[in-house]
């Protein structure tokens, strides 16, 4: 387990990534950033590794976005680094080659939606809270909340939630389609590493395209999409994982995949 901003923990093919700062509502510093870009490499490259949870520490919080504090000492050229810093950041998350799943366990805001939209699966406690609340502070949402938010509520929901700075519950984040499901009281990483650990028994190279060509297909045209998912699939005919799911299905069991 790493000791700092954010911890790390295995569990089996999973990897559990914590951000540990509790006291300051897991707020996303500079050095947290930082930390979890390097993360993000090592986990890209890590073969064992084929599903990524992010959660954060504590009951209250599972991240308040930026780290206001530290905002109020920067000058405007750090303050425009800090937010491009965050904005590769989330695209490192969301081009990650492994699924990564979110598991929200308190309040969400600002850049803490905007992390969560970045992943590929957002799981919530029943306490959860979400909220792109940038207008209220003169700003807006710059870690991709205009971008992504629209793409997975739609326009309208989008521009209202934005525009008003409101916070919504864990429910309505789920009636509008914000997040995938709310997991029991008590359970969250339960639930989450569930569905994890269902996703990390699949063929890996499968999943890996799948997700890009699902991520790189959503905003083109159906014929350019088309031929972009011919292109995953063939990535995955020369595998040994394709002709192991053959053979177990010929033997009625269940395939072994190695990632090869």
């Amino acid at each position: 387990m790493q000791e700092g901003n954010i911890l790390t923990e295995r569990k089996d093919s999973v990897l559990i990534v914590t951000l540990n700062r509790p006291k300051f509502m897991n707020a996303l510093n500079l050095e947290t950033l930082k930390e979890g870009r390097q993360i993000l490499t090592e986990v890209y490259f890590d073969p064992e590794i084929r599903a990524v949870i992010i959660t954060g520490a504590g009951e209250k919080a599972f991240c308040a976005g930026a780290d206001l504090k530290e905002r109020e000492k920067m000058s405007e050229v750090a303050v425009r680094h800090y937010i491009k810093t965050i904005r590769e950041t989330l695209i490192d998350i969301e081009n990650l080659s492994k699924p990564v799943i979110c598991a929200v366990n308190g309040a969400a805001l600002g850049g803490g939606t905007e992390l969560a939209m970045a992943s590929d699966i957002r799981i919530a406690a029943p306490n959860a809270t979400f909220g792109l609340t940038e207008v209220t502070l003169g700003i807006i949402p710059a870690g991709g909340g205009t971008q992504r938010l629209p793409r997975l509520v739609g326009i309208g929901k989008a521009k209202e939630l934005i525009l008003t700075g409101r916070r919504i519950s864990a429910e309505e984040a789920l009636s509008i389609g914000l997040i995938n499901k709310i997991a029991p009281e008590g359970k969250l990483l339960d639930v989450s590493l569930e569905m994890a650990l269902s996703i990390a028994k699949n063929a890996p190279f499968a999943v890996q395209q799948a997700k890009f060509a699902i991520n790189h297909g959503y905003e083109i045209d159906i014929y350019s999409g088309l031929a972009l998912e011919s292109k995953a699939y063939d990535v995955c005919i020369p595998t040994k994982d394709r002709v192991e799911a053959l053979k177990a299905f010929k033997e009625k069991r269940k395939p072994v995949f190695k990632g090869e």
